[in-house]
């Protein structure tokens, strides 16, 4: 039996100039993934990400604490594969950029969003108000033709991304029939495949999306191919030190 765990990357720079990359605290919720793993001794045999930069520095994060605590007792992986060489780019997120214009497309202009943005007394408020708007647009399937990658054929690339890191990992040597894989990834993908395998629609995802949790992992078993959902959104290692190191962008 084959399990897929897929972890959403750290969180994210919401806001930033450039969104697609760790904050400080997204780097530690990577790393407290790595040392809960490393410290219950659960046995990951290999990594894959996404290309975008915030699931390869999550991989990143995640590795480096998890291996040298996993060497310290003996249970490190041999031949585990290393993000740098386990990208799948199937599992990159929705073109967001793409999302939010065609919900208006006065925001395809840098100076209109920060003048919307400057009407408001918490700006990072208002830009995730009104990306909701954007995203139930994008999941109502009324405009599919208006984008680069429908909703459809998003939760399509999806299942296919699940489907890939399975055979990929089969093609490892050191691979066998009981063996843990573990993926970066992000949020609306880890919804589309669960409300698959839920037998539910684009509703369901986004809801699902909305609560998923920043290294918050999904888990998946593959018997005879067949994907059967474990269990959704575990993110008990952040608990170490309270509840501060909990986010959801």
């Amino acid at each position: 039996m084959t399990t897929i765990l897929l972890a959403r990357h750290g969180q994210a720079s919401f806001g930033e100039e450039n969104y697609d990359q760790l904050s400080a605290l997204g780097q530690q919720q990577a790393k407290m993934l790595g040392q809960h793993y490393a410290t219950t001794q659960r046995r990951i045999d290999a990594i894959f990400s996404g290309s975008l930069i915030r699931q390869q520095e999550s991989a990143r994060h995640f590795w480096e604490t998890y291996q040298p605590l996993m060497s310290a007792d003996n249970m490190l992986v041999s031949d585990l594969t290393l993000p740098d060489n386990s990208m799948i780019e199937a599992f990159n997120e929705f073109n967001h950029k793409d999302v939010f214009i065609k919900s208006n497309p006065a925001f395809s202009s840098k100076e209109a969003i920060a003048e919307e943005l400057a009407k408001s007394d918490a700006p990072k408020a208002r830009l995730a108000e009104l990306f909701n708007v954007a995203m139930q647009r994008w999941h109502k399937g009324d405009n599919d033709m208006d984008y680069m990658e429908s909703w459809p054929q998003f939760s399509v690339r999806a299942q296919q991304a699940l489907e890939q890191a399975r055979a990929q990992a089969e093609q490892l040597s050191h691979i066998g029939r009981d063996s843990t894989i573990l993926v970066f990834t992000s949020g609306g993908i880890i919804a589309a495949i669960t409300a698959h395998l839920l037998q539910q629609g684009s509703r369901t995802a986004y809801q699902l999306n909305k609560s998923l949790v920043n290294t918050g992992v999904t888990s998946i078993t593959i018997q005879e191919q067949a994907p059967r959902l474990l269990s959704l959104n575990e993110y008990s290692h952040l608990f170490a030190d309270g509840k501060r190191f909990v986010t959801w962008r």
